[in-house]
Protein backbone atom coordinates (compact mmCIF):
# COMPACT_ATOMS: atom_id res chain seq x y z
CA UNK A 1 0.00 0.00 0.00
CA UNK A 2 1.92 3.56 -1.13
CA UNK A 3 2.11 6.02 1.56
CA UNK A 4 3.14 6.89 4.67
CA UNK A 5 -0.14 5.20 6.74
CA UNK A 6 -1.18 1.49 6.92
CA UNK A 7 -5.04 1.01 7.16
CA UNK A 8 -5.86 0.88 10.92
CA UNK A 9 -5.44 -2.71 12.86
CA UNK A 10 -4.80 -4.63 15.97
CA UNK A 11 -1.52 -4.03 17.25
CA UNK A 12 0.45 -6.97 16.78
CA UNK A 13 3.95 -8.19 16.26
CA UNK A 14 5.91 -8.51 13.17
CA UNK A 15 6.22 -12.04 14.09
CA UNK A 16 2.46 -12.45 14.89
CA UNK A 17 1.52 -10.58 11.59
CA UNK A 18 3.58 -13.36 9.45
CA UNK A 19 1.93 -16.39 11.44
CA UNK A 20 -1.36 -14.60 10.86
CA UNK A 21 -0.89 -14.94 6.92
CA UNK A 22 0.20 -18.45 6.71
CA UNK A 23 -3.20 -19.24 8.76
CA UNK A 24 -5.15 -17.46 6.38
CA UNK A 25 -3.45 -18.98 3.25
CA UNK A 26 -4.14 -22.85 5.29
CA UNK A 27 -7.20 -22.28 5.72
CA UNK A 28 -8.23 -20.80 2.49
CA UNK A 29 -6.22 -23.53 0.70
CA UNK A 30 -5.38 -27.24 1.03
CA UNK A 31 -2.85 -27.08 -0.82
CA UNK A 32 -0.68 -25.08 1.10
CA UNK A 33 1.52 -26.29 4.52
CA UNK A 34 4.69 -25.37 6.27
CA UNK A 35 7.54 -27.55 6.94
CA UNK A 36 10.76 -26.78 8.64
CA UNK A 37 13.19 -27.47 11.25
CA UNK A 38 11.09 -27.23 14.34
CA UNK A 39 8.90 -25.56 13.10
CA UNK A 40 5.45 -27.86 14.95
CA UNK A 41 5.62 -28.19 18.54
CA UNK A 42 8.29 -25.63 19.36
CA UNK A 43 6.59 -22.95 16.82
CA UNK A 44 10.02 -22.52 15.21
CA UNK A 45 13.40 -20.71 16.37
CA UNK A 46 11.85 -17.59 16.50
CA UNK A 47 8.20 -18.72 17.83
CA UNK A 48 6.86 -17.19 14.37
CA UNK A 49 4.30 -20.69 13.96
CA UNK A 50 3.72 -21.43 17.34
CA UNK A 51 0.57 -22.56 17.93
CA UNK A 52 -0.21 -24.10 13.89
CA UNK A 53 0.28 -27.21 14.63
CA UNK A 54 -2.40 -27.56 17.24
CA UNK A 55 -4.69 -26.20 14.19
CA UNK A 56 -3.60 -27.71 11.26
CA UNK A 57 -1.71 -31.12 12.84
CA UNK A 58 1.36 -32.75 11.61
CA UNK A 59 0.37 -33.83 7.92
CA UNK A 60 0.37 -29.76 7.16
CA UNK A 61 2.71 -28.30 9.97
CA UNK A 62 5.71 -30.79 8.94
CA UNK A 63 9.03 -30.82 11.01
CA UNK A 64 12.01 -31.70 9.05
CA UNK A 65 15.44 -33.25 9.23
CA UNK A 66 17.95 -30.65 9.87
CA UNK A 67 18.64 -31.20 6.53
CA UNK A 68 18.21 -27.78 4.30
CA UNK A 69 19.08 -29.27 0.49
CA UNK A 70 15.88 -32.36 1.82
CA UNK A 71 13.79 -30.18 3.06
CA UNK A 72 13.73 -27.42 0.03
CA UNK A 73 14.25 -30.40 -2.64
CA UNK A 74 11.20 -32.16 -1.08
CA UNK A 75 9.28 -28.46 -1.40
CA UNK A 76 10.19 -28.26 -4.82
CA UNK A 77 8.60 -31.67 -5.74
CA UNK A 78 5.72 -30.54 -3.93
CA UNK A 79 5.38 -27.76 -5.57
CA UNK A 80 5.61 -29.24 -9.11
CA UNK A 81 2.53 -31.51 -8.17
CA UNK A 82 0.50 -28.99 -7.23
CA UNK A 83 1.35 -28.21 -3.42
CA UNK A 84 1.86 -24.62 -2.05
CA UNK A 85 4.68 -25.28 0.55
CA UNK A 86 6.17 -22.69 2.35
CA UNK A 87 9.82 -23.63 3.94
CA UNK A 88 11.33 -22.33 7.16
CA UNK A 89 14.58 -21.92 6.71
CA UNK A 90 16.10 -20.88 10.20
CA UNK A 91 18.55 -18.70 9.31
CA UNK A 92 19.32 -17.00 5.71
CA UNK A 93 22.72 -18.23 6.07
CA UNK A 94 21.79 -21.72 5.46
CA UNK A 95 21.03 -21.05 1.74
CA UNK A 96 24.49 -22.04 1.83
CA UNK A 97 23.88 -25.92 1.97
CA UNK A 98 21.12 -25.87 -0.39
CA UNK A 99 22.04 -23.40 -2.71
CA UNK A 100 21.66 -25.52 -5.38
CA UNK A 101 17.93 -26.90 -4.83
CA UNK A 102 17.35 -22.75 -4.70
CA UNK A 103 19.57 -21.70 -7.77
CA UNK A 104 19.34 -24.18 -9.72
CA UNK A 105 16.23 -26.19 -9.62
CA UNK A 106 13.52 -24.47 -7.95
CA UNK A 107 14.40 -20.95 -10.11
CA UNK A 108 15.21 -22.69 -13.22
CA UNK A 109 12.18 -25.17 -13.51
CA UNK A 110 9.52 -23.16 -14.76
CA UNK A 111 11.73 -21.88 -17.60
CA UNK A 112 13.13 -25.51 -18.36
CA UNK A 113 9.92 -26.76 -19.04
CA UNK A 114 8.43 -24.02 -20.89
CA UNK A 115 6.72 -23.02 -18.64
CA UNK A 116 4.81 -26.58 -17.82
CA UNK A 117 6.21 -27.08 -14.08
CA UNK A 118 5.02 -24.04 -11.35
CA UNK A 119 7.25 -23.67 -8.61
CA UNK A 120 4.89 -21.91 -5.90
CA UNK A 121 7.34 -22.31 -2.87
CA UNK A 122 7.68 -19.30 -0.58
CA UNK A 123 11.15 -19.74 1.35
CA UNK A 124 10.54 -18.10 4.54
CA UNK A 125 14.36 -17.06 6.37
CA UNK A 126 15.28 -15.13 9.15
CA UNK A 127 18.49 -12.07 8.39
CA UNK A 128 20.38 -9.99 9.63
CA UNK A 129 22.31 -9.16 12.56
CA UNK A 130 22.03 -7.46 15.86
CA UNK A 131 21.48 -10.14 17.93
CA UNK A 132 25.05 -11.54 18.94
CA UNK A 133 24.35 -14.23 16.77
CA UNK A 134 27.44 -14.11 15.08
CA UNK A 135 29.18 -14.75 11.32
CA UNK A 136 27.85 -18.16 10.27
CA UNK A 137 23.49 -16.44 11.84
CA UNK A 138 23.28 -13.02 11.16
CA UNK A 139 24.23 -12.01 7.08
CA UNK A 140 22.71 -10.36 4.90
CA UNK A 141 22.11 -12.24 1.48
CA UNK A 142 19.46 -11.02 -0.02
CA UNK A 143 21.31 -9.87 -3.06
CA UNK A 144 22.98 -13.00 -3.64
CA UNK A 145 19.16 -14.44 -4.68
CA UNK A 146 17.96 -11.48 -6.09
CA UNK A 147 20.24 -11.64 -8.76
CA UNK A 148 18.90 -15.28 -10.08
CA UNK A 149 15.95 -15.11 -12.54
CA UNK A 150 13.41 -17.13 -11.58
CA UNK A 151 13.27 -15.84 -7.86
CA UNK A 152 11.23 -13.59 -6.24
CA UNK A 153 12.49 -11.27 -3.38
CA UNK A 154 10.54 -9.63 -0.32
CA UNK A 155 12.21 -7.88 2.07
CA UNK A 156 8.96 -6.71 4.27
CA UNK A 157 9.62 -3.75 6.87
CA UNK A 158 6.83 -3.78 9.38
CA UNK A 159 4.05 -6.09 10.37
CA UNK A 160 1.21 -5.08 8.21
CA UNK A 161 3.60 -5.67 4.91
CA UNK A 162 4.99 -8.96 6.28
CA UNK A 163 1.42 -10.62 6.03
CA UNK A 164 0.05 -8.83 3.10
CA UNK A 165 3.29 -9.63 1.03
CA UNK A 166 3.54 -12.98 2.74
CA UNK A 167 0.22 -13.73 1.59
CA UNK A 168 1.23 -12.26 -2.24
CA UNK A 169 4.21 -14.73 -2.30
CA UNK A 170 2.38 -18.03 -1.45
CA UNK A 171 -0.37 -17.39 -3.92
CA UNK A 172 2.77 -16.52 -6.46
CA UNK A 173 3.31 -19.20 -8.75
CA UNK A 174 7.16 -18.57 -8.67
CA UNK A 175 9.64 -18.97 -5.61
CA UNK A 176 9.63 -16.20 -3.14
CA UNK A 177 12.70 -15.40 -0.77
CA UNK A 178 11.51 -14.16 2.02
CA UNK A 179 13.57 -11.97 4.28
CA UNK A 180 12.42 -11.57 7.55
CA UNK A 181 15.08 -9.41 9.80
CA UNK A 182 15.42 -10.79 13.76
CA UNK A 183 15.10 -7.52 14.80
CA UNK A 184 11.67 -6.86 13.56
CA UNK A 185 10.30 -9.76 15.05
CA UNK A 186 9.13 -8.18 18.12
CA UNK A 187 8.14 -4.89 16.81
CA UNK A 188 4.55 -4.12 16.63
CA UNK A 189 2.30 -2.12 14.26
CA UNK A 190 -1.60 -2.03 13.09
CA UNK A 191 -2.50 -5.30 11.30
CA UNK A 192 -6.24 -5.88 9.91
CA UNK A 193 -7.83 -9.04 10.81
CA UNK A 194 -9.18 -10.04 7.71
CA UNK A 195 -6.89 -11.44 4.24
CA UNK A 196 -5.59 -9.00 2.69
CA UNK A 197 -2.18 -9.04 -0.21
CA UNK A 198 0.19 -6.33 -1.38
CA UNK A 199 1.12 -7.16 -4.55
CA UNK A 200 4.74 -8.26 -5.42
CA UNK A 201 6.65 -5.22 -6.63
CA UNK A 202 4.90 -2.46 -5.25
CA UNK A 203 7.25 0.41 -2.82
CA UNK A 204 5.45 2.31 -0.64
CA UNK A 205 6.69 6.25 0.17
CA UNK A 206 6.65 5.94 3.67
CA UNK A 207 7.62 9.69 4.61
CA UNK A 208 7.26 12.61 1.91
CA UNK A 209 10.35 15.22 1.61
CA UNK A 210 11.88 17.45 -1.29
CA UNK A 211 15.48 17.71 0.20
CA UNK A 212 17.01 13.90 -0.39
CA UNK A 213 15.53 10.38 -0.76
CA UNK A 214 16.73 7.61 1.50
CA UNK A 215 15.67 4.38 -0.21
CA UNK A 216 16.09 1.20 2.23
CA UNK A 217 14.27 -1.83 2.58
CA UNK A 218 13.82 -3.94 5.75
CA UNK A 219 14.89 -2.81 8.92
CA UNK A 220 16.71 -0.19 7.81
CA UNK A 221 13.29 1.56 6.77
CA UNK A 222 12.97 2.14 10.48
CA UNK A 223 16.83 3.56 10.88
CA UNK A 224 15.91 5.72 7.80
CA UNK A 225 12.51 7.11 9.43
CA UNK A 226 14.28 7.48 12.64
CA UNK A 227 17.24 9.38 11.01
CA UNK A 228 14.45 11.66 8.65
CA UNK A 229 12.75 12.89 11.89
CA UNK A 230 15.92 13.75 13.55
CA UNK A 231 16.70 15.54 9.91
CA UNK A 232 13.69 17.51 10.30
CA UNK A 233 14.52 19.09 13.47
CA UNK A 234 17.52 20.54 11.66
CA UNK A 235 14.59 22.14 8.43
CA UNK A 236 16.12 18.93 6.02
CA UNK A 237 13.18 17.45 4.46
CA UNK A 238 14.41 13.62 3.74
CA UNK A 239 11.98 11.35 1.65
CA UNK A 240 11.73 7.72 3.05
CA UNK A 241 11.26 5.17 0.35
CA UNK A 242 10.64 1.36 1.31
CA UNK A 243 11.31 -1.13 -1.85
CA UNK A 244 9.65 -3.92 -0.07
CA UNK A 245 10.25 -6.20 -3.00
CA UNK A 246 13.75 -6.26 -4.62
CA UNK A 247 12.79 -9.00 -7.05
CA UNK A 248 10.49 -7.27 -8.77
CA UNK A 249 11.80 -4.08 -7.99
CA UNK A 250 9.63 -0.93 -8.35
CA UNK A 251 11.80 1.17 -10.55
CA UNK A 252 9.98 3.53 -11.43
CA UNK A 253 8.88 5.06 -7.61
CA UNK A 254 12.52 4.96 -7.54
CA UNK A 255 13.07 6.75 -10.08
CA UNK A 256 10.33 9.38 -9.66
CA UNK A 257 11.81 9.64 -5.60
CA UNK A 258 15.41 10.43 -7.07
CA UNK A 259 13.96 12.71 -10.21
CA UNK A 260 11.82 14.62 -7.23
CA UNK A 261 14.80 15.31 -4.64
CA UNK A 262 17.89 15.08 -7.04
CA UNK A 263 19.59 13.86 -4.24
CA UNK A 264 19.62 9.65 -3.11
CA UNK A 265 20.94 7.84 -0.12
CA UNK A 266 20.65 3.85 -0.50
CA UNK A 267 20.50 2.39 2.91
CA UNK A 268 20.42 -1.30 3.52
CA UNK A 269 22.11 -3.83 6.33
CA UNK A 270 24.06 -6.36 4.08
CA UNK A 271 27.71 -5.46 3.27
CA UNK A 272 27.98 -2.36 1.26
CA UNK A 273 30.36 -3.93 -1.28
CA UNK A 274 28.17 -5.95 -4.09
CA UNK A 275 25.24 -5.32 -1.93
CA UNK A 276 21.68 -4.54 -3.74
CA UNK A 277 22.47 -0.67 -3.14
CA UNK A 278 24.72 -1.04 -6.40
CA UNK A 279 21.88 -2.83 -8.61
CA UNK A 280 19.76 0.70 -7.10
CA UNK A 281 22.85 3.44 -8.06
CA UNK A 282 22.70 2.14 -11.14
CA UNK A 283 19.79 1.69 -12.02
CA UNK A 284 19.16 5.52 -11.41
CA UNK A 285 22.33 6.50 -12.27
CA UNK A 286 21.44 5.04 -16.16
CA UNK A 287 17.68 6.37 -16.52
CA UNK A 288 17.43 10.07 -17.22
CA UNK A 289 16.75 11.38 -14.39
CA UNK A 290 20.93 10.34 -13.43
CA UNK A 291 21.31 13.17 -15.22
CA UNK A 292 19.88 15.65 -13.39
CA UNK A 293 21.33 14.62 -9.85
CA UNK A 294 22.67 17.40 -7.15
CA UNK A 295 25.31 15.28 -5.60
CA UNK A 296 26.42 11.68 -6.22
CA UNK A 297 24.89 8.75 -5.04
CA UNK A 298 25.74 7.38 -1.47
CA UNK A 299 25.33 3.96 0.00
CA UNK A 300 25.06 3.11 3.34
CA UNK A 301 25.92 -0.77 4.35
CA UNK A 302 27.30 -2.53 6.85
CA UNK A 303 31.00 -3.00 6.64
CA UNK A 304 33.27 -5.71 4.51
CA UNK A 305 33.19 -7.90 7.38
CA UNK A 306 32.07 -11.21 8.85
CA UNK A 307 29.44 -10.51 11.19
CA UNK A 308 31.49 -10.28 15.21
CA UNK A 309 30.18 -11.82 18.31
CA UNK A 310 31.35 -9.35 19.73
CA UNK A 311 28.09 -6.97 20.42
CA UNK A 312 30.33 -3.66 20.33
CA UNK A 313 31.86 -4.92 17.15
CA UNK A 314 28.68 -6.20 15.62
CA UNK A 315 27.21 -2.44 16.42
CA UNK A 316 30.30 -1.06 14.52
CA UNK A 317 30.28 -3.06 11.74
CA UNK A 318 26.13 -2.60 11.34
CA UNK A 319 25.07 0.36 9.80
CA UNK A 320 22.04 2.58 11.84
CA UNK A 321 20.44 5.89 11.79
CA UNK A 322 23.47 7.96 12.36
CA UNK A 323 25.25 6.55 9.42
CA UNK A 324 21.99 7.54 7.10
CA UNK A 325 21.89 10.69 8.78
CA UNK A 326 25.71 11.12 7.79
CA UNK A 327 25.28 10.28 4.69
CA UNK A 328 22.33 12.72 3.81
CA UNK A 329 24.70 15.75 5.91
CA UNK A 330 27.27 14.75 2.84
CA UNK A 331 24.91 14.96 0.00
CA UNK A 332 24.09 18.43 1.08
CA UNK A 333 26.92 19.50 1.88
CA UNK A 334 26.86 20.50 5.99
CA UNK A 335 29.77 20.33 7.94
CA UNK A 336 29.48 17.80 10.71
Amino acid sequence: MPGNMHPPGREITYAAAIRDGMRHMLRADENVFLMGEDVGVYGGAFGVSAGMIEEFGPERIINTPISESAAIGCAIGAAMTGMRPIVELMFSDFMGVCFDQIINQAAKMRFMSGGGARVPITLRTASGGGTGAAAQHSQSLEALVAHIPGLYVAVPATPYDAKGLLISAIQNDNPVLFFEQKLLYKTTGPVPEEAYAIPLGQAAIRREGKDASIIAYGRMVTCALAAAERLAQEGIAAEVLDLRTLMPLDTGAVLRSAAKTGRVIIAHEAVTFGGFGGEIAATIAESACGLTLRAPIRRVGAKHCPVPFSKELEGYMLPDETDIISAVRQTLHIKQ
